[in-house]
């Protein structure tokens, strides 16, 4: 007997932010991921817009990893009105509440400078959800273990299973009426220095497929070396290396790459390296907490905590941005949307001898994405600011499958998907990766767009 599913892509469709697809069943509806829109404006607001669906009516919430594009909408999804239970791993949902509680305090800062300064059109300006909102979500979660299937129902089944890309990813697989649905989340990389090969999976019938990286290779560039050299040409400037940084995941992967060149001195002993993200502080802590989810040690956790100072206060922050000497900082946020990053390139940005060293993808309309394409200028604090900074991308540090290892991950697939659906990338990777899935798996693959509905039965 057939079951009727009807998909709501409500984000990452078209776009490669705010992931969000509701699974409603007869008897179920289901979300996957909890996204928040980020980048161009028209996307960011999306987030204050009504779901064309009643939040009210989710039985629970599945997230595929903590980033803020896939869990970030969750206070939001709770003031519409759901109180369903939210799953992750153990290590996804610890980050996520970091992740939240950052984003509210971000968020009402940024408020409130905003109706302090006047750089609003909003009488006033309001976030989008505040900490209060985050403290009733929180209760909401329900850690559930990797690699295990979990019965939401006598028709419904779900797994987990370890996806690299940051602590605690994974795709997410669910069993209906003998069908197998499968979302990849972020698919990580083979060979990461600090996380494992992702897992690959064996059966989809139904495959929702990030494409984030499907039009590009990762350069195979020595990673440790080019950054050794960014901070040696950074350095005989007498400049300082600002690091705009994702908090979990990239920031312990630059602490990492910068303890190795302590360790192999190729780093001078004397140059401060510094971590300014109260978030990332965190993240580590839970990186220390679960190291069954990648490969450091706890000796190796400890010898990074020692070699990179970490920021325990804003005031430390004035402190370190009014040192000129050279240093090595590394900051959130990664696209350089908010954070304490803009405190520093407040500063530094205008500065010949300054190196900003992008740490990875850059998503249409953010500040890095401008930065990276040669802007002269980028506005925040309500005001612009002139780029005389040197500016670079370290491509090596994505943590996103690149087109060819998403082809590999799809490898021990004994029968193709009956449909295949490419989320979570730009439209021009999207439909460079459906050609690729065409040519080299002879797949057809469908492109949704957002707030498409699309209705099957499995």
């Amino acid at each position: 007997m057939s079951v009727p599913l009807r998909i709501h892509f409500l984000g990452a469709s078209g776009t490669v932010t705010g992931s969000k697809f509701l699974l409603e069943l007869p008897h179920k509806s289901i979300l996957v991921d909890c996204g928040m829109f980020q980048g161009v404006k028209e996307l960011r607001e999306l987030n204050w817009q009504q779901l064309p669906v009643k939040a009210s009516d989710i039985d629970l919430v599945l997230l595929t990893h903590g980033h803020a594009d896939h869990v970030g909408f969750l206070p939001r999804l709770v003031n519409m009105g759901f109180r369903g239970p939210i799953m992750g791993t153990e290590p996804t949902l610890e980050i996520a509440e970091i992740i939240l509680r950052d984003s509210a305090k971000i968020q009402e800062e940024d408020a409130e400078r905003a109706n302090k300064d006047g750089f609003t059109k909003h009488k006033p300006a309001k976030p989008l959800y505040n900490s209060l909102d985050v403290e009733k979500t929180l209760p909401l979660f329900r850690p559930k273990p990797e690699d295990e299937w979990i019965s939401l129902d006598d028709q419904v089944r779900v797994r987990f299973q370890y996806n690299g890309h940051i602590l605690g990813a994974t795709f997410i697989e669910l069993e209906i009426a003998g069908k197998r649905i499968l979302f990849s989340g972020d698919v990580g990389r083979e060979n990461d220095p600090i996380l494992k090969n992702p897992k690959k999976p064996e059966k989809a019938d139904l495959l929702f497929l990030e494409s984030t990286y499907g039009n590009r290779l990762h350069p195979e560039e020595n990673t440790l070396h080019r950054l050794q050299s960014i901070i040696e040409e950074t350095i005989a400037k007498n400049g300082t290396l600002i690091i705009p940084s994702f908090a979990v995941e990239r920031a312990q992967l630059l602490m990492y790459y910068l303890w190795k060149l302590h360790v192999q001195k190729k780093l001078p002993a004397s140059l401060p390296v510094i971590l300014d993200s109260p978030m990332g502080i965190d993240a580590f802590s839970v990186f220390r907490k679960y190291h069954d989810w990648h490969k450091l040690t706890h000796d190796e956790c400890m010898e990074i905590s020692r070699r990179v100072h970490m920021v325990q206060s804003y005031k430390e922050t004035w402190d370190i941005i009014d040192n000129p000497d050279p240093k090595i900082v590394i900051a959130g946020s990664g696209m350089v949307t908010g954070g304490r990053v803009l405190s520093y390139l407040k500063i530094y940005l205008g500065k010949p001898e300054t190196t900003v060293l992008l740490a990875g993808y850059q998503a249409e309309g953010t500040r890095g994405r401008d930065l990276l394409d040669g802007a002269p200028e980028i506005k925040f604090f309500g005001k612009m600011h002139p780029v005389k900074a040197r500016i670079e991308l370290l491509e090596g540090l994505s943590g996103h499958a690149d087109r060819d290892e998403l082809i590999s991950w799809l490898s021990d697939l004994k029968i193709s998907p009956e449909q295949t659906f490419l989320i979570h990338g730009e439209p021009g990777a999207l439909l460079s990766f459906k050609s690729t899935l065409n040519e080299r798996l002879n797949w057809t693959s469908e492109i949704p767009v957002l707030y498409e509905i699309k209705e099957l039965n499995l």
